[in-house]
């Protein structure tokens, strides 16, 4: 064998070695995978607008119901015994004459015997009535007026009718409704009064309810499920839909991916099906406006790929034009580098209904459908059979075009094409679909028939009466049984939500406030409420075969809503067991006698906690990152960004390694190194996605802000002094955004662009603040200053000086000031109740999407009023004395 050196050899060897050289150095020294990315180039400057007029909302005598009475009133109206845990559901009824029910297909109230859902007769309607009451009459202050709605003002509901139905109730049984005329001399005062009204409003089973809506392209798909299955839809479901889209129909005729956006494609195209699907006549004003608007930007082609497959089972969109989604990609060795079932859960969770019903090629016969027929001349500029619908394959308006489909994705659709085009293997295929109804008809079960989502909920559903012959099966009627939870009442109608609710989360949150601001010993009725929530809502075991349905181990976590949904979430689990912890420190919880959260179940949050932690040291949402970077170069989806693997996020590393801290001081002894390890760790991670700025990008939250404040939180709380480089600069980013009313503020824009709005709140704040941003801002300053003990009794002291591990003297001055006028502002902004107004989305999700969190008004500013009220008058005394 000839061994001479060869310099070509030596080139030769040295290009095919050069990439991975380069590809391991990048992973080795680039940014980190979970890091959100630099500001977007390309930003949507446009501006949403709406009709200056009140919208007529959903009408009079609703009902919300929880729990016990809202698994009572399903059993009572649809005739189903719902399995699952009751605490933390929800659901709205109106109860009348009208109360009947419809099938979307025959245009007519359905009051025959056939119907399992038959509600309409006026004895089952008194029935009800007499069952559960009908709405409350009020006449207590502005309780008596209906509410109006106007998203010219702000699109934004601020969840009036639901709160006060919770006051009435509250002042029924005795409580007192807060003084108006005191006005509070100093923020534990403020705190105090915002308990005093939030604690109105808290539900019998101990947790706090409110709209968690927003996205606009949720409730069309559910219309599309009942439309195809002809299912009975109750007809004030019906009413309060319609009044929902109309509700948020811009000027322009359109309507927006989410209340706060300009209009889409992808909100107009969907919105505007799911009115005429309801019932609204073409040539009613809003379709006309709406058919308008979509022919503007050239039809229903240019619409996103999700909205296009929503048609497609309409039988509005020819199949052919549609990118494939195979079922086979289940069959491939689970080892395979791209497998589905290595995706975030919530892209597997949906796309696998889709590949289902994309194998199957499902769709209604249009032909045989006059509406069907009426909708493809009224969404197309052109004739519907000439359409050249494989020339469509990637057409979408750019206005929708959030995250474009990349070259590497394009070419393995028309790799797709050709193979669907040439036959798939009828055996594979099979094989394929026998495998997703399976694995569909487990996460049903594995959910008590919510489903992770409102998506693959109407999509499951859809996918149980195909699987079930077309017919009402007991499955399906289960389905149809839970369609409740997701739906939400506010002033601007009937809404489907982003999930089941955010119940688990925002109750842990306003826990944690009061119990840290030393006030909830002062509310033990409630305090002991929220107890025996935290302890139904703990998810007690492991989902049966958990690994071969590519789930995490569930025992011992918290959900984002309930236990009957049944997939906990790493921040979830961290703040409810942070509000378990909290809650044991009170005496009341303590004179309940045993703790029915023993030991070994906070052992099992511990252990599910540190399972979560992933290999670059932070935590994802619901399991461990199981994929690459490089599969968001496969996603599939114009709309959405960054949905493909679960990253490791601040929020979701901040709260669990602040859970095993807390946990730690509580029992120091158990599993120790383990948990140590796991908190060095974890603070590497968040200073290693922190910002040249010194900010966080908030991935579930408006924004940086909010981002910045777990970033600090976490940081501090594990040992990283405040001297240090990481803290000094995340404090320095916070007072650069303070604006000049003392507050702080952003919108959803700096989530979808990636860089903190010039504009602050925009237009739905005060003067660019909003008080939810502003608590999160003092929040984060109040943890930077000092430490922060709950079970401390006496102010804390604020460190300054290296010597002290505290934040140079100058910057810690600029920050009390900073956080003085902050926290002023707030005051200021608390209404004479104890509330505050609804002002802009604070929620987002998939960097593109807002989403409401009605709770968050109260939560937050209670939380930063309380903490700052408990530990800093202090530095108030000082000020006074000066």
């Amino acid at each position: 064998m000839d061994s001479t050196w060869s310099p070509m050899g030596a080139i030769s060897a040295g290009i095919f070695a050069a990439p991975v050289v380069a590809a391991v150095l990048y992973w080795a020294f680039g940014p980190p995978v979970s890091m959100p990315g630099p500001p977007k180039k390309n930003r949507d400057l446009r501006v949403a607008e709406w009709p200056t007029q009140d919208a007529e909302g959903p009408g009079d005598s609703w009902t919300f119901l929880t729990a016990d009475r809202a698994h009572e009133f399903t059993k009572a109206h649809l005739g189903e015994d719902l399995t699952g845990e009751p605490a933390g559901r929800h659901l709205w009824y109106r109860a009348g004459e009208d109360a009947g029910c419809v099938r979307l297909q025959e245009g007519h109230s359905d009051l025959s015997p056939r119907s399992r859902s038959n509600g309409g007769s006026p004895s089952r309607a008194r029935t009800l009535q007499t069952l559960f009451g009908t709405s409350p009459k009020h006449n207590q202050r502005e309780l008596d007026q209906r509410p109006a709605f106007c998203a010219h003002r702000n699109p934004n509901a601020g969840d009036r009718i639901f709160r006060r139905q919770r006051i009435k109730q509250w002042m029924s049984g005795g409580g007192r409704y807060p003084n108006e005329d005191e006005v509070p001399a100093s923020p534990l005062d403020a705190a105090r009064k915002g308990i005093e009204y939030y604690q109105m409003l808290q539900c019998e089973d101990g947790h706090w309810a409110g709209d968690y809506g927003g996205p606009h392209f949720l409730l069309p798909g559910l219309v599309c499920t009942f439309y195809i299955t002809n299912a009975p839809m109750q007809r004030y479901h019906q009413d309060g839909f319609v009044a929902y889209i109309r509700s948020h129909q811009q000027c322009d005729g359109g309507w927006g991916t989410h209340i706060e956006g300009a209009s889409t494609m992808f909100g107009t195209v969907l919105n505007y099906v799911a009115l005429r699907l309801l019932g609204v006549p073409a040539e009613d004003p809003a379709c006309i406006r709406g058919r308008e608007h979509i022919r503007r930007y050239g039809g229903a082609l240019y619409t996103t790929s999700w909205a296009k497959f929503w048609l497609a089972l309409l039988g509005l969109y020819e199949w052919k034009g549609i990118a494939s989604i195979p079922p086979e990609m289940w069959l491939l060795p689970r080892w395979f580098p791209f497998h589905p079932g290595r995706l975030w859960c919530h892209c597997r969770m949906v796309y696998l209904p889709m590949c289902y019903l994309y194998g199957n090629r499902f769709c209604l016969d249009a032909s045989k459908d006059p509406l069907l027929m009426s909708l493809r001349q009224e969404i197309y500029c052109t004739n519907y059979d000439r359409i050249n619908w494989l020339g469509y394959l990637h057409a979408v308006a750019p206005q929708d075009n959030y995250s474009p489909i990349t070259l590497m994705m394009r070419a393995a659709h028309w790799l797709l094409v050709v193979y669907e085009e040439l036959g798939p293997f009828t055996w594979l295929r099979k094989k394929g679909l026998e495998f997703s109804a399976r694995y569909m008809a487990e996460e049903d079960k594995q959910t008590n028939f919510i489903d992770i989502g409102p998506v693959n909920k109407s999509l499951n559903m859809l996918s149980c009466w195909l699987i079930g012959g077309r017919k009402e099966t007991p499955e399906f009627r289960q389905h149809l049984a839970r369609v409740d939870d997701y739906l939400w009442l506010a002033e601007d109608g009937l809404k489907m939500n982003g999930y089941n609710g955010s119940q688990c989360w925002d109750t842990s949150f306003a826990i944690q406030g009061m119990v840290e601001s030393g006030l909830a010993r002062d509310f033990p009725e409630m305090s002991r409420k929220v107890w025996m929530f935290l302890d139904n809502t703990q998810i007690k075991v492991n989902e049966d075969d958990n690994e071969y349905w590519y789930r995490h181990i569930s025992k011992g976590g918290w959900p984002f809503s309930t236990a009957a949904h049944g997939w906990p979430i790493s921040d979830c689990t961290g703040e409810g067991l942070k509000g378990v912890l909290a809650l044991r420190t009170l005496e009341c919880i303590e004179s309940m006698g045993k703790h029915t959260i023993d030991l070994e179940r906070m052992y099992d949050a511990v252990n599910v906690l540190l399972s979560y932690q992933n290999h670059d040291g932070g935590w994802a949402t619901y399991e461990n990152n199981r994929g690459y970077g490089w599969y968001e170069w496969l996603n599939p989806s114009e709309a959405f960004g960054d949905i493909m693997i679960d990253y490791s996020y601040v929020e979701c590393s901040s709260a669990s390694m602040t859970a095993l801290i807390d946990f730690r001081k509580q029992f120091p002894d158990h599993r120790a190194k383990e948990i140590a390890l796991s908190i060095q760790r974890g603070r590497a991670f968040l200073k290693s996605i922190q910002r040249r700025d010194g900010s966080w990008y908030g991935s579930w939250g408006v924004c940086f802000t909010y981002g910045t404040w777990f970033g600090i939180k976490g940081l501090v709380s594990s040992g990283e002094p405040r001297s240090s480089w990481s803290i000094v600069q995340a404090v320095k980013f916070i007072l650069s955004h303070q604006r000049e009313n003392g507050g702080w503020g952003e919108t959803y824009l700096s989530c979808s662009d990636k860089a903190y709005t010039g504009n602050g709140a925009g237009r739905y704040g005060v003067e660019g603040s909003g008080v939810v941003q502003t608590a999160w801002a003092c929040l984060g300053l109040m943890h930077a200053l000092m430490e922060i003990e709950i079970d401390t009794p006496a102010p804390g002291t604020v460190l300054i000086g290296e010597e002290n591990h505290g934040m140079p003297e100058a910057v810690a001055e600029n920050a009390l000031q900073a956080l003085k006028r902050g926290i002023a502002w707030l005051m200021q902004r608390q209404l004479a109740s104890g509330d505050w107004s609804q002002e802009s989305c604070t929620g987002v999700f998939n960097r593109s999407c807002a989403i409401t969190y009605t709770a968050y008004r109260n939560i937050f500013p209670i939380w930063a009023l309380g903490l700052y009220g408990r530990y800093f008058p202090v530095v108030e005394e000082e000020d006074d004395a000066m």
